[in-house]
């Protein structure tokens, strides 16, 4: 029952760290990198939901990737 979100979880923890890990070193790819962040905490943060109101844990995971992928789809750099 909770394999996808566990799997979620993961990839999700994974591509959050590539991605600040990209962005600390002024990486090109650094846009596109947060593009996919933001996807992969959506896909997490709806898996997530879908337990939320039985699971702490999902509803505070679910919360905090509808943050980041928020944070990484309005990032900005300032010059």
């Amino acid at each position: 029952m909770l394999s996808a979100c566990i799997r979620l979880d993961m990839e999700c923890a994974s591509i959050c760290r590539s991605t600040a890990e990209i962005m600390s070193i002024g990486s090109e790819f650094s846009d596109r990198m947060r593009e996919i962040c933001a996807d992969v905490c959506n896909a997490c943060a709806a898996e997530c939901g879908k337990h939320a109101n039985h699971m702490e844990h999902c509803r505070t995971c679910a919360e905090t990737c509808r943050k980041c992928a928020e944070i990484c789809a309005n990032y900005e750099v300032i010059p």
